[in-house]
């Protein structure tokens, strides 16, 4: 059985999948410390989940994860007002892209790649220092299906950055393996769900609404296993198919 990590420290917590997963834990009655750029909705959030779970305990803080320095002292500042961290999940991230050579390298392509893989690693590396340093500590790191294959068009640069994430969680987790660290690392990868991103969008295949899919997240993270599909039905069927379909039926199914 996993153990329960009382304190959870959750990024891009303001809207969508961190959002979502906040208010399940705060009803599991963990203690919460959320970031993201919108510090006002943080407050309202902390506000409404404290009126309905009292007990708990929520700090919130302003972070935007591609300011490199402020990552590593939110992080901190959050381990030293909490006497720790158990958990920290690694989900800020963002869904910009464009065809590759079309004229949005500033505008989509290199945000795209900064934020969801260059402040990851950030994130990873300032999340690594507090777990070291307390010898014990559960990463969770946000990929996406995306990760599984090189995908065409918009979601080419997007697709190459989960994939950089997985690799990254993976090199990370060999690494606890090989020096019999306490420190557990969950790499998950979601399939279509919908946020405030998607909502203007029209509805994808396979798609559940947040609140479904941050609970199937929510429940393969108390696992703690190496790495989950969520929800796993029909995704790790999805994701068998990714992985060893020839290019060209993935090029025409995405």
């Amino acid at each position: 059985m996993a153990t329960t990590r009382k304190t959870i420290l959750i990024t891009g917590a303001s809207s969508g999948l961190g959002e979502g997963m906040a208010r399940l834990f705060a009803a599991k009655g963990r203690d919460l410390a959320l970031c993201a750029r919108r510090v006002e909705r943080l407050e309202a959030l902390k506000a409404e989940l404290l009126q309905r779970h009292p007990g708990i305990r929520i700090s919130v803080k302003a972070l935007d994860v591609n300011d490199h320095e402020q990552v590593f002292a939110v992080f901190h500042a959050f381990a030293q007002e909490l006497g720790g961290l158990d958990r920290i999940i690694v989900n800020a991230g963002l869904g910009k892209g464009q065809p590759l050579g079309t004229g949005y390298f500033l505008k989509a392509n290199k945000l795209t790649a900064e934020t969801n893989f260059v402040a990851a690693v950030a994130q990873v590396e300032a999340a690594m220092e507090i777990f070291r340093a307390q010898k014990r500590g559960h990463l969770v790191a946000v990929s996406s299906m995306s990760a599984m294959r090189g995908l065409p068009g918009n979601v080419t640069t997007y697709a190459a950055t989960k994939a950089g994430l997985t690799a990254l969680a993976e090199g990370l987790r060999a690494e606890m393996i090989k020096r019999r660290l306490p420190i557990v690392v969950t790499t998950l990868h979601p399939g279509f769900i919908e946020t405030e991103l998607s909502s203007s969008s029209k509805k994808t295949p396979f798609m559940v609404d947040t609140d479904t899919g941050c609970r199937a997240m929510v429940a393969a993270i108390e696992r703690e296993p190496a790495q989950a599909c969520v929800p796993a039905w029909p995704w790790r069927l999805i994701g068998f198919v990714m992985r060893h379909a020839p290019l060209g039926f993935i090029a025409r199914s995405f």
